[in-house]
């Protein structure tokens, strides 16, 4: 079988931690470069709540792929067409929101899986082998074995499901949209709840029964998020675009307004 990587699941098979950030904001393909030199692994490109578009997504998963991180992009729940063009078009990786159900997995691995595992139809070969010629069939298994299917859970009826959703075959990674499950649970922002604590330990609990991967999203506070990583979140968001360039500049800003005495 052909060789593809995914440097993100590369490192979660080697019990590491693979670390993306969410582009939301950028648009220029030397983001890329940008993250993989400061030490991340993945880029979320977040085509759900951002106004990134189909193609602006796609070049900068081509460069993605030539640097060496891997390419993920956010869709809107049941937004396959989106997916699957992605999918067609660089992207090594899916993430679906507001996932509830097991039946609700199951679907997801249908529509993004080539056969035998699911019924993704064939877009020919992509930019992930460089362009290079290759046999359909030998193509579609390496890029079934090296695409990541991750569901987001952000409701309690998600975690309560946890269990049951980490069990179907295909599935990747359940990750945790901690912002809406504490918007659900009518605890806004409070992220060490007890409740949220509670859906951790379910879904980390979840994942290692069946030998899938946890992850975190919406948590940016390091010492909470030293505390969930500790207990097992291997998938993880570590800020994202915009809040990383104002984060600098207003420290940069500060700095220099020092100099200046009144």
């Amino acid at each position: 079988m052909a060789a593809l990587r995914n440097p993100a699941r590369e490192k979660l098979e080697a019990d590491g931690m693979a670390l993306g950030f969410t582009v939301k904001m950028v648009r220029s393909v030397e983001i890329a470069s940008a993250a993989k030199a400061a030490g991340y692994d993945w880029l979320f490109l977040d085509c759900e709540h951002g106004t990134l578009g189909l193609d602006a997504a796609a070049q900068i998963a081509v460069a993605a792929l030539e640097a060496g991180i891997a390419p993920i992009a956010r869709v809107p729940n049941g937004e396959y067409a989106t997916a699957t063009r992605l999918l067609d078009n660089g992207i090594t990786g899916i993430v679906v929101p507001h996932v509830d159900t097991p039946e609700e997995a199951k679907e997801i691995v249908q529509r993004l899986k080539y056969p035998p595992m699911g019924h993704r139809s064939s877009g020919g070969i992509g930019p992930h082998y460089g362009l290079r010629s290759l046999k359909i069939g030998e193509a579609a298994a390496a890029m079934n074995a090296a695409n990541m299917t991750i569901v987001m859970l952000e409701t309690p009826t998600a975690i309560e499901n946890a269990d049951a959703i980490a069990a179907v075959a295909g599935i990747d990674v359940l990750l945790i949209g901690t912002n809406d499950l504490c918007f659900e649970m009518g605890i806004p922002g409070e992220y060490t709840n007890a409740r949220v604590v509670a859906a951790y330990e379910r879904t980390i609990a979840a994942c290692r029964k069946h030998g899938k991967w946890a992850g975190m999203g919406g948590i940016y506070v390091e010492e909470i998020m030293e505390r969930y990583i500790r207990m097992g979140c291997r998938f993880n968001l570590g800020g994202a675009d915009q809040s990383f360039m104002l984060g600098a500049a207003q420290a940069r800003s500060a700095a220099l307004r020092k100099f200046v005495s009144t």
